[in-house]
């Protein structure tokens, strides 16, 4: 049996190494057209800030290797033509010399990828204009920088790979703009959440401009669809990436909803013996069932593994995404995993949002706050989805959240969660379990939350509330929320009996704890609505201006 595989990235490398575990004896040829293969391309935003010295660290394999070890022969420099089901052959051009043969596979295995999006932008084609999706892409930029020594860069796109650029040409003394079409950064995140992130940003002297694109880019500057011109010796496009389709759908490759290749969870094509993998498939969420296109080195290696077993008589599957990412913005770390708030309403759940904000260990042990958000559904409690952005413990929270949605747990279960405890790691409450802990008391102990955009609304609606500081007096005369009264706590018992039970009431602390205090306070004497502001005015004042 002879394989054929069209790519040798994450997924096509994958696939080749569990292909060869399956199969001491086929003939396993990959052909990229590349000069590089199996590279890590997610790391190569800090070789550019000088954290990687070396551009050959992030290529840990050649040829070569696949070759001694693997059996695998990888040709570099081999672009794929063509491909005809009916005769099972591949039409293959060599680079250097411009040859161009013909190749017999038994099986086909596409691991294409994806390619930058180029928008179309007036002088996009400038020498100083870049995209930085492989390895050739962040050496012209390397030696771009090197040789021209640029003083302002515009980065075009705040997505994760656009912010960990800007993070690096600022190490490298490169004073940068960052221009996002949309009206916030991080579009993958909510809005409230991605103000945490601006805000960051900003700190580190690094102008952002949102809800504005380009118009045009010239040698010394870039124009915005406003008419402002922003100087601009170097211009990196972070737009995003599209799947490199067009050779599958040229075969008759069925391509799905999201414009990448459509395949079966053992990554089968609609043709018979041919399969596909990595960032040139669409994969389907695991919330919902339906497809989805979330590119991503770590799903392209599960799904080249599985593409590799599959063509070699496995039985793995795919069992779907749940669209996880983290990133680092200076010291700044920002991760997320199934659904947002604004993706989960429009999929239409009625949620409960909650903002928990809690140190990733005790303050003794020089714990750093996190704001953990998450989305669960009123109905079942079933959590959704979750955002968390801390400078510490980012990491391993998001990863137990992914693993709790992943095997559906309801809000209540994470509070049951056995999780590791001693102070150089956590709290004793870990922020993860009291996040369960907030959301089960908005669904099943009727304390509600009022998130701090729906609060906003409501003051500029004509319903009545009573709004309710219970800070100490110091706290509410250095900054409280418009219309607020002030009743501290410890003297709430007392002074309730003064207000109206029947008018819907609101209240709110520092953080949430206090506010949830007052609300408890507040039902068992017999008031009918009373909401607390999920993570309180600390929240509050972030993202309300």
């Amino acid at each position: 049996m002879k394989i054929i595989i069209i790519g040798a990235v994450a997924a096509g490398t994958s696939a080749a190494a569990k292909a060869r575990r399956n199969n001491e004896d086929a003939e396993i040829v990959v052909y990229e057209k590349d000069p590089y293969i199996s590279y890590s391309g997610c790391g190569m935003p800090y070789y550019l800030g000088g954290k990687i010295a070396s551009v050959e660290e992030l290529i840990p394999r050649n040829p070569s290797f696949f070759k001694n070890k693997y059996n695998v022969d990888i040709l570099t420099g081999h672009e794929v033509l063509s491909i005809n089901t009916d005769a099972k052959t591949v039409m293959v051009k060599v680079g250097m010399s411009g040859e161009v043969f013909v190749d017999h596979y038994d099986k086909l295995i596409i691991a294409t990828g994806a390619e930058a999006i180029y928008p179309k932008i007036a002088g996009i084609e400038n020498p100083h204009v870049f995209t930085l999706r492989n390895i050739v892409d962040v050496k012209n930029i390397a030696a771009f920088i090197e040789l021209r020594k640029p003083k302002h860069a515009v980065i075009i796109g705040t997505g994760f790979i656009g912010l960990e650029v800007c993070e690096n040409l600022v190490k490298q003394g490169i004073f940068v703009t960052l221009v996002e079409q949309l009206p916030q950064v991080t579009p993958g995140l909510d809005d409230d959440m991605a103000k945490y992130v601006q805000t960051h940003i900003l700190h580190h002297e690094v102008d952002v401009i949102t809800g504005n694109g380009i118009a045009g880019i010239c040698s010394d500057h870039v124009t915005l669809t406003s008419g402002e011109a922003i100087v601009a010796d170097l211009v990196i496009l972070a737009t995003g990436v599209r799947p490199q389709v067009k050779l599958a759908e040229k075969a008759g490759v069925f391509l799905g909803n999201t414009g990448a290749i459509e395949v079966n969870q053992q990554m089968q094509t609609n043709i018979p013996g041919i399969y596909a993998c990595g960032d040139c498939i669409e994969h389907y969420h695991l919330i919902t069932g339906k497809s989805i296109y979330r590119p991503l080195g770590s799903t392209a290696n599960k799904t080249g593994r599985i593409a590799g077993d599959c063509a070699t008589g496995g039985d793995l599957e795919f069992r779907g995404i749940l669209g996880t990412g983290i990133f680092k913005i200076f010291d700044l770390v920002v991760a997320q995993t199934g659904f947002t708030e604004r993706e989960a309403k429009a999929q239409g759940y009625d949620v409960i949002v909650c903002h928990n904000i809690k140190p990733d260990k005790p303050e003794y042990m020089g714990g750093k706050e996190m704001i953990i958000k998450a989305v669960a559904d009123k109905m079942t409690g079933r959590l959704l989805g979750v955002q968390i952005i801390g400078e510490e413990g980012v990491d391993k929270r998001i990863d137990v959240f992914v693993t709790a949605i992943t095997f559906k747990a309801k809000v209540e279960d994470l509070f049951h969660l056995d999780l590791a405890y001693a102070p150089p790691f956590s709290t004793t409450k870990d922020p993860v379990m009291y996040t369960g802990m907030i959301l089960d008391n908005a669904i099943q102990k009727k304390r509600p939350l009022i998130t701090a955009n729906d609060l906003n609304m409501l003051m500029k609606s004509e319903e009545k509330y009573t709004l309710i500081d219970v800070r100490i007096p110091k706290q509410y005369e250095k900054g409280h929320i418009p219309n607020a009264v002030n009743m501290p706590l410890e003297q709430l018992r007392q002074i309730s009996d003064s207000l109206d039970k029947e008018t819907l009431t609101i209240t709110y602390c520092n953080k949430g704890v206090s506010g949830n205090a007052a609300q408890n306070i507040l039902l068992n004497k017999g008031f009918k609505k009373v909401y607390n502001i999920s993570g309180g005015y600390k929240h509050y004042s972030k993202i309300i201006k």
